[in-house]
């Protein structure tokens, strides 16, 4: 069991040591730049994202919405994962596949960023969350597996994670997430 933990806190290790690298570093100040415009025209950060990515969907959103380290003004923050009555109505009714995109097309508005967060790139309803935010003016901002790196040219940034398996991807996840609303965050509340 020991030897368990200690491989696997190794690969966290080796996967928090590859962020420090300068591509990533860019990757974070750019993605925090995206946002911090938008917000400065009034605009929002729409999240979403499945399972794992829902929950950093919510969290993320929360820590830009509420407050992260500052006591500051609130940011306009929305996640489109925490309705369930929107979830579970569009998905039965229409199709799971537009849960997020059917939002975006009700509430995003040119200006606005889509925070696209999957582990696998393969999301259906995370793709047309992508397409439907494209097509009306959105930003994208993409942070996924290095798996999804065929996703690139379809969004505005694309932040590729490292990690072999899920739970290691969306570790660095929250960290990428965590390190842009901090960088935010520091901006805004002046």
């Amino acid at each position: 069991m020991n030897n368990k933990i200690t491989n696997n806190l190794k690969i966290i290790e080796k996967n928090v040591k590859s962020l420090q690298d300068v591509k990533f570093e860019s990757l974070i100040v750019n993605a925090s730049k995206i946002i911090i415009n938008s917000l400065k025209k009034n605009k929002k950060i729409l999240f979403c994202g499945n399972g794992g990515s829902a929950a950093d969907s919510q969290h993320l959103s929360a820590e830009l919405l509420g407050q992260y380290l500052k006591n500051r003004q609130a940011l306009a923050a929305v996640d489109l994962t925490s309705n369930s009555s929107l979830l579970t109505s569009v998905g039965n009714d229409i199709s799971f596949d537009q849960v997020f995109s059917r939002q975006i097309s009700a509430i995003g508005f040119s200006g606005d960023v889509l925070f696209a967060i999957t582990t696998s790139g393969k999301s259906k309803n995370v793709l047309n969350a992508i397409k439907t935010a494209k097509h009306k003016g959105l930003k994208v901002i993409l942070l996924a597996s290095v798996k999804a790196n065929k996703l690139k040219k379809k969004v505005d940034l694309f932040i590729p994670s490292p990690g072999n398996r899920v739970d290691r991807i969306q570790e660095t996840h929250i960290m990428i997430g965590h390190l842009i609303c901090e960088l935010v965050e520091e901006v805004l509340s002046n």
